[in-house]
């Protein structure tokens, strides 16, 4: 069946990737932005499909529209973004679902929110399931997205509950790959953007942290696969890779694969950054069928290949908090 798709945040890493597997699969894509943290280059490809169409719009606002189906992807990721402007961050998660939530109770939509691994906090139970309420520091300097993403998935229960909206909830571990912006501040592409500068590497505590990582087509699988699930299974579900990695482990695979001469250089660890983070997916196996299935290595060939065909002058660092 052909849907009216919208696509909130459709500009960014991961809502691009959505906006064209959808597009090629012939639905009618609106990817709607504010292209705070976006770039219109991650869509340009899209442009003359008939298809598919844009709007600037900040989902803080109330937009009315007509769709079958909203992945709700819109709100700054990256901890420098996020913490460059708090309340507007917070304001994306919380106003930003209820104008969403609107549409979709007016339309009669399904509706995934896009939520994070981050409600976990610094998590106290390891490996995270979807049971586990969390350690999150309220009033901390990462609590604007983290709480911002927990009241989310309040109201999406809520408008479930009290008025039968279909919403879907997922709950994205770290994701890498193409198209990620180079200075959102994340790990990978921090990384990857000092190694092939052969730069310092900037390793925050002494990285023994750990992540675990995946990659964004094992992502899209599980995203879109969550959208048309038909049962009554309305989530939250982990979506991420179970395969742990040290931080430390994760630069030195990136300076092999990249034949970097970069050095490690170490800084101090930032506020509430989490310690160690790894899904427990078993519930996205048994409800949607779904595991990742690219390794590490390969992804970040893919990602690092990438990175190498791209001119770095053409990406504008969102916010100065890039590294």
């Amino acid at each position: 069946m052909i849907h009216r798709i919208l696509i909130t945040g459709g500009a960014g890493f991961l809502g691009s990737h959505l906006c064209e597997r959808l597009v090629t699969e012939g639905h009618d894509v609106i990817c709607l932005d504010n292209f705070f943290t976006s770039q219109k280059t991650n869509i340009q490809h899209l442009l003359g499909e008939p298809n598919f169409e844009i709007l600037r719009h900040d989902i803080t606002l109330p937009i009315f529209l007509e769709v079958d189906q909203i992945y709700n992807m819109a709100c700054p990721a990256a901890p420098g973004h996020y913490q460059y402007n708090p309340i507007k961050t917070i304001k994306t998660s919380v106003l930003g679902s209820i104008n969403m939530l609107g549409v979709a109770k007016r339309c009669g939509a399904r509706i995934l929110q896009a939520s994070t691994s981050e409600v976990y906090g610094d998590p106290e139970v390891h490996p995270q399931v979807e049971s586990y309420r969390g350690s999150v520091n309220p009033i901390g300097i990462r609590a604007c997205y983290d709480e911002g993403k927990r009241v989310a998935e309040t109201l999406f229960m809520d408008y479930h509950r009290s008025n039968n909206v279909d919403v879907r909830i997922v709950r994205i571990f770290n994701t890498y790959g193409p198209r990620m912006h180079p200075y959102d501040g994340r790990v990978v592409s921090n990384f990857i953007r000092q190694a092939l500068n052969n730069e310092d590497i900037t390793i925050f505590g002494d990285g023994s942290q750990t992540r675990s990582f995946c990659y964004r087509n094992d992502l899209v699988d599980a995203i879109i696969a969550m959208m048309n699930n038909e049962t009554n299974f309305v989530g939250p579900v982990n979506i991420g890779n179970p395969t742990e990695f040290t931080i430390l482990e994760l630069a030195e695979k990136i300076i092999e694969l990249s034949g970097s001469s970069s050095r490690l250089i170490h800084k101090p660890l930032p506020s509430d950054d989490p310690t160690r983070r790894r899904p427990d997916i078993s519930l996205a196996k048994a409800q949607l069928g779904w595991e990742p299935k690219i390794a590490l290595a390969e992804g970040l060939q893919h990602t690092l290949d990438w990175f190498q065909g791209i001119k770095l002058q053409d990406y504008r660092p969102p916010t100065p908090n890039y590294s």
